[in-house]
């Protein structure tokens, strides 16, 4: 499913890979599809079963981290949304969240170095302008986890890593902080965790909204394999890439390809969508079973 074009709720938005749909002015029904977004760029062809594996995942998640951070989550079950005749277009794929302004950044925790992190760290010895120890190969383990916020850009822009400090600037020296030290905490704790099922989350992206009375709130989704890189701990070596429960997979044939990472992308073959979603049912029972 890519987009259930027949629920009769109005639709509000459409993400990367979420549909909201309105339901009244403080709740609203989060959809997952099975789109997949890499570079920033959403592909044509969907990830099988991709949004239903995500929505087990991030409730699995949002419930084992609640005690840390209060979520979107209001206690309405899908069904009391839903006309019965709908149900079927988005079984097991959608909750009901608040309706919640949403912080004007991407709070990415890293644990280890990886991706566009290894990447400025080869040219600068730094990631989002954080100094790092010389000498590091890739996806070595940090010192200590780090928060290397970004950009949140719309549908079809790219994400730019900024500093603490664009940071402050733009949603507060306050606000920042508490993004800053609640990601720590949520990553520290799911680390904890994901180590006793074989998997190392080497980092991971945080969404938050404020609610009505201003509380910093958790939302969109936690932990999966569309926000995070999950490495197997049993073939984890410093030096080289490995290999992921995530959309690092299909990241990695769409390089191969020569793309230039500007839409459209190249269509993904049957075999590399079906891998891709192998990997990511991999995650939900390692962690859930």
């Amino acid at each position: 499913m890519t987009t259930p074009n027949s629920l009769s709720l109005k639709k509000i938005y459409s993400g990367k890979v979420r549909d909201l749909y309105e339901i009244d002015d403080k709740r609203m029904l989060m959809v997952a599809t099975d789109r997949l977004s890499a570079f920033d760029v959403i592909l044509a062809e969907p990830i099988p079963e991709k949004g239903k594996i995500l929505t087990a995942i991030s409730n699995f998640w949002f419930d084992k981290l609640a005690q840390l951070v209060p979520n979107h989550f209001t206690g309405d079950k899908v069904e009391d949304v839903v006309p019965a005749q709908e149900l079927p277009l988005v079984e097991g794929r959608a909750v009901v969240a608040k309706r919640l302004q949403p912080v004007a950044v991407e709070a990415i925790v890293r644990g280890y170095i990886a991706g566009s992190g290894w990447k400025e760290y080869q040219q600068s010895g730094t990631v989002c302008g954080i100094q790092l120890p010389v000498g590091l190969k890739e996806a070595a383990k940090l010192p200590q986890p780090i928060f290397t916020p970004s950009t949140k850009a719309a549908v079809g822009d790219h994400d730019e890593n900024i500093s603490f400090e664009q940071c402050e600037a733009i949603v507060g020296k306050d606000l920042a902080a508490k993004v800053r030290d609640t990601s720590i905490a949520l990553y520290s704790a799911a680390v904890a965790y994901a180590a006793t099922r074989g998997i190392i989350i080497a980092d991971t992206k945080f969404e938050f909204g404020l609610d009505e009375n201003g509380e910093l709130t958790l939302m969109d989704e936690v932990l999966t394999p569309d926000s995070s890189r999950f490495w197997p701990a049993d073939s984890y070596a410093e030096g080289s890439n490995p290999p992921s429960f995530d959309k690092q997979f299909v990241r990695d044939w769409l390089e191969s390809t020569g793309w230039n990472k500007e839409p459209p992308a190249p269509p993904v073959p049957a075999d590399v969508a079906q891998k891709t979603a192998d990997k990511y049912r991999e995650a939900l029972t390692r962690l859930t079973s």
